[in-house]
């Protein structure tokens, strides 16, 4: 699908972000395996992990139900932090086929090129933790819909702010590859570990428990965790949240600025 125009630009922001969101699905579309490929690390961790904590923990988790109560929410975390950090690595390789140099030179706006990619990051992020969601039903996960529903659009705003500060990283290091991934790799871990998202932080040393209170991931997961369990009527709801839109409005506004700084 070409998204560029003949004559004047006529079009607002608006029509621009979901032109080049509807093309960034369409690649989504054609290529399904890559959807299906990505929930495979997810889905090991769930099947690999979930008995062994099952087993340390008993039959009975933090929330007084099946462990996976308290599991699964951190790998739902885990699939957006791995899909969305990742997503900079497409646009390397348009900028090294030449494509991206052709997208800024249409007459769309640039901010819009940044934020239809960063909100195309919602469709995979959704469909890949309501699959596993569903899953993990059979084996003893309670779902409850409405607040499973709630979860994933916090997570959603979350990984939208995560995919553009991904893109973002994809332009600074664009004439020097390795950099995107030793970046990547360097941050995605520690805050995976410092959000407790595979064990409970509450045993490990102080320096840790006062590093996770700094990180955003930490707040999402508690959130995910106490809507997974049922709750709605919890501050840390309220709590991640506020990580997720702040989030968001950081890794958009330095991703826009790094697209409207990219040279043509």
């Amino acid at each position: 699908m070409s998204i560029t125009t003949a004559g004047p630009r006529a079009t607002g922001v608006l029509t621009d972000v979901g032109n080049v969101w509807w093309r960034e699905t369409l690649t989504i579309v054609r290529d399904p395996f890559s959807l299906i490929f990505s929930m495979l690390q997810p889905l090991v961790f769930l099947g690999l992990f979930g008995p062994l904590l099952a087993g340390v923990a008993g039959d009975t988790g933090v929330f007084g139900e099946s462990s996976l109560q308290w599991f699964l929410p951190g790998v739902v975390v885990m699939i957006a932090m791995f899909g969305t950090s990742m997503t900079g690595a497409n646009l390397q390789f348009e900028i090294m086929t030449g494509a991206f140099e052709r997208m800024l030179a249409t007459p769309l706006a640039r901010s819009s090129l940044m934020i239809g990619r960063a909100l195309k990051e919602l469709t995979p992020l959704v469909v890949q933790a309501a699959i596993v969601t569903l899953v993990a039903v059979p084996f003893g996960f309670v779902l409850y819909p409405l607040h499973v529903l709630a979860g994933l659009l916090i997570l959603g705003i979350f990984g939208i702010g995560v995919g553009a500060l991904s893109y973002a990283l994809a332009i600074a290091a664009r004439k020097t590859e390795w950099i995107f991934w030793a970046v990547q790799q360097s941050v995605l871990f520690p805050l995976l570990i410092l959000s407790g998202m595979m064990l409970p932080l509450e045993t490990g040393p102080a320096w840790m428990r006062v590093a996770s209170l700094v990180n955003p991931l930490t707040w999402i997961v508690d959130a995910e965790r106490v809507l997974f369990a049922g709750t709605f009527a919890d501050p840390v709801v309220l709590w991640g949240l506020l990580a997720a839109l702040a989030t968001a409005a950081v890794g958009l506004t330095v991703g826009v600025r790094s697209m409207q700084g990219a040279s043509a």
